[in-house]
């Protein structure tokens, strides 16, 4: 039986749907410290997994928090840029990794790369080459948020969903724009190893599913990429006005009609 992460958590049940949030077995959203909540853009295609884009915006502090919509506990890998978030370590989302476990319908916030009992550094949108996972010269999964949910094993009662919960994860449709795939990193947005703040977890025994119920993928990117790309509207700049008391060059215009 592993040993695995257990954050304290809020038990208490959120009634309706989250604006922005992506997921069946569980639902993700990313929440700023501004309170401002990110809106998703999923992606088009076959893949059995969820893919959506979502818009960061540089130096903001961020979280990611989990609702768990089953009626048992599950482990969650989340990993940022590719590195599992409680380790520092490169995943590859399997159920040997160290991972969250959230109580059935529960929440869990998630606010940094942990580097203690006790202790987190926080999560903040920065240039790729700032990032944390830069640092070890990891560039493999840059401006990816990804989640591996993992039941429980050995639980008797049936898998069901909350159903308070709206089954509907995406954006009205006039905010989504599909793609096809996602694109390579270039100028792509990463996530830094922000200021210390304290935030306590325990050790329980926990033993997960060999397979994950559920993994989501969230890929960030500056505005001006997503506009760049089409995967949000944007309207084109238009020229600037003259300004009669400032673009001036100092000389007297000939009145109409001479030259």
């Amino acid at each position: 039986m592993r040993t695995l992460v257990l954050l304290m958590i809020l038990l208490g049940i959120a009634a309706g749907a989250w604006a922005g949030s992506v997921g069946d077995a569980v639902e993700l959203r990313i929440i700023t410290d501004n309170g401002s909540e990110l809106p998703f853009y999923p992606v088009s295609g076959q893949s059995p997994n969820r893919r959506v884009y979502a818009e960061a915006v540089k130096g903001d502090q961020y979280r990611i928090v989990v609702r768990n919509r089953l009626n048992r506990r599950v482990g969650i890998v989340v990993a940022v840029d590719g590195r599992n978030i409680i380790t520092g370590k490169k995943s590859w989302l399997k159920n040997d990794e160290r991972m969250y476990i959230l109580e059935p319908f529960a929440e869990g916030e998630f606010k940094g790369w942990r580097t203690g009992d006790d202790r987190i550094n926080r999560f903040y949108f920065t240039p790729a080459a700032d990032s944390y996972a830069a640092a070890f010269n990891d560039t493999s999964a840059m401006g990816v948020i990804a989640v591996a949910v993992y039941p429980e094993l050995h639980y008797d009662p049936p898998v069901e969903m909350d159903r308070g919960a709206s089954m509907n994860p995406f954006p009205a449709p006039s905010m989504q724009k599909r793609v096809q795939a996602f694109d390579k990193i270039g100028e792509s947005a990463g996530t830094g190893y922000g200021r210390e703040e304290y935030s306590p977890v325990r050790t329980v025994a926990f033993e997960p599913e060999r397979a994950a119920v559920e993994k989501i993928y969230v890929k960030y990117e500056w505005r001006e990429t997503l506009c760049r790309k089409g995967i949000v509207a944007c309207r084109k700049r238009l020229p600037r006005p003259r300004n009669r008391m400032w673009d001036d060059d100092g000389y007297a215009a000939p009145p109409p009609g001479r030259s």
